[in-house]
């Protein structure tokens, strides 16, 4: 369970202390898919970092108990003048993983063919959010997190990394952030708005996007 508990979350800037998360409580379990609507600025990445470890909070307390993975897709992480095998080798010994299983697995669910051999600098933009998708579900988690989940290749291929989520949302949790109502009403179950700092959490994905989005008609 991933359980927050009176967390509230500033930031310092030139303007003065910026609040983004005012004293929010809610938890996610096994089992569980929890979509989050918010606006551009409202704290939704954030709360990503703070669910995943990646920052700490301001006040109050996150409590994990399941292992939480980076954002699906995320590929800044990357670095651009090693090959893309290189870099799995080096995510699989940070997570401890076998380095041929991991490798297998990147290299036949990106399609990369010999590019995986290359350095990432000479990937397509494409080709780099396919080895981020194939590395980001490399590496098993009890909870996968996904920011603003991206588009990777064609159709055939995208079907095919929405059937992979699928399967490890099946066995874990899943928490998501995103202004695509699509994507959140197929992925989510629960759903909840992020705004003014306070995190309002809706029996149903389509109660929270139906309320989020008549808010900005």
């Amino acid at each position: 369970m991933i359980r927050f508990d009176q967390v509230s979350k500033h930031y310092k800037t030139h303007d003065g202390r910026r609040q983004v998360l005012d004293n929010v409580s809610f938890g996610i379990e096994a089992g569980q898919s929890l979509g989050i609507c918010g606006h551009n600025g409202a704290g939704k990445s954030t709360l990503l970092r703070l669910a995943s470890g990646v920052e700490k909070p301001s006040s109050g307390r996150v409590d994990r108990s399941m292992s939480v993975g980076w954002p699906i897709g995320h590929s800044s992480a990357f670095q651009s003048s090693l090959s893309g095998a290189d870099n799995v080798r080096f995510i699989a010994r940070i997570y401890d993983r076998p380095l041929r299983d991991t490798l297998d697995f990147v290299n036949d669910f990106a399609e990369l063919g010999s590019y995986l051999s290359m350095p990432v600098r000479t990937y397509s933009v494409g080709m780099v959010a396919r080895l981020a998708f194939a590395v980001s579900l490399a590496v098993d988690f009890d909870c996968y997190v996904i920011d603003e989940i991206t588009s990777a290749g064609d159709a055939r291929f995208q079907q095919k990394c929405h059937d992979a989520l699928f399967a490890r949302k099946a066995a874990g949790a899943l928490l998501m952030v995103s202004h695509d109502a699509h994507m959140l009403r197929i992925f989510c179950e629960s759903g909840a708005i992020l705004a003014d700092g306070q995190l309002t959490i809706f029996p149903s994905i389509d109660e929270a996007v139906d309320r989020h989005f008549a808010q900005l008609a």
